[in-house]
């Protein structure tokens, strides 16, 4: 027992655990995860419709998205902002890791009578040829990767933009990080039993790293028979230190936003949005 409390304790190194293969491909949490993305009165896997619906409305105005434009969207979920996209005319690409997710966002697509390319695979290791007008990466998705991993993704942004095309995407604020506070608790069935269809208690780890401005979740699960780690990191960032990664990378950021549905930037917020383009 005392090794198996000093192990849901531990505090690992930064990024030094990857699990989103499991949390997107295993059957039943993908399955519950699809849920959040589909319950439009919350912020959880997607944001609320109301939302959703200004960002898009708000995208395809910025970015003049038409029958003449060319978009992919990373980490697309269920479609909920390639479907509209597509509405435009708009050639329309999404990569996603979860099958739950896409198949549903294919049965959306088919009822609308809309053509969209969508991808089932781990956006890291998928490459194309394709170039695209815009690239956009939205909820924060780019905030759980390590440097190494951010790295790899915006050298593929750069090789898959047009020369006037953009990028657009959203991350966690310093403000997000200095709200958060460290803490270690347990749950019975944690989140209406979203890790299992079985009973299970659920340890939560919440750790900051304040050298590295970056939070993990780190949940431990126990079923009668199994016990799994689920490590959700969240790299926070300013202005100045995406600019940095950006800038390594080849690419400048042009705008900064409150969020993704175009709001005017401010320093006191959970998140920002960036838009960027090739230097």
């Amino acid at each position: 027992m005392f090794n198996e409390l000093r192990d849901i304790n531990n505090k690992p190194e930064p990024f030094e655990f990857y699990t989103a293969e499991e949390l997107w491909t295993d059957p039943y949490v993908s399955k519950k995860m699809l849920e959040y993305h589909l319950n439009e009165t919350v912020d959880a896997a997607s944001r609320n419709k109301e939302f959703i619906d200004r960002s898009s409305n708000w995208i395809i105005g910025k970015f003049n998205i038409s029958k003449d434009t060319s978009v992919i969207d990373y980490g697309c979920g269920p479609g909920l902002y390639t479907l509209r996209f597509a509405k435009t005319g708009a050639t329309v690409t999404g990569v996603d890791f979860s099958k739950n997710s896409l198949s549903y966002a294919e049965k959306k697509a088919k009822e609308n009578q809309l053509k969209i390319n969508y991808i089932h695979h781990n956006y890291l290791n998928y490459d194309s040829d394709l170039k695209y007008d815009l690239i956009t990466m939205i909820m924060c998705d780019f905030t759980v990767l390590s440097p190494i991993q951010r790295s790899i993704l915006l050298q593929k942004f750069y090789n898959q933009l047009n020369p006037d095309g953009s990028i657009l995407l959203d991350v966690y604020s310093l403000d997000y990080f200095r709200e958060k506070q460290e803490q270690a608790v347990y749950e019975y069935n944690q989140m209406n039993n979203f890790w299992s269809g079985d009973d299970y208690y659920c340890f939560l780890n919440t750790y900051k790293y304040e050298k590295e401005k970056l939070l993990l979740d780190k949940y431990t699960i126990f079923t009668e028979t199994d016990k799994k780690q689920i490590y959700n990191w969240s790299q926070c960032f300013d202005p100045e230190m995406i600019n940095k990664e950006f800038d390594k990378n080849g690419l400048r950021i042009k705008e900064f936003y409150a969020d993704v549905s175009g709001q005017a930037y401010r320093d006191e917020t959970d998140e920002f949005a960036i838009v960027a383009q090739k230097k």
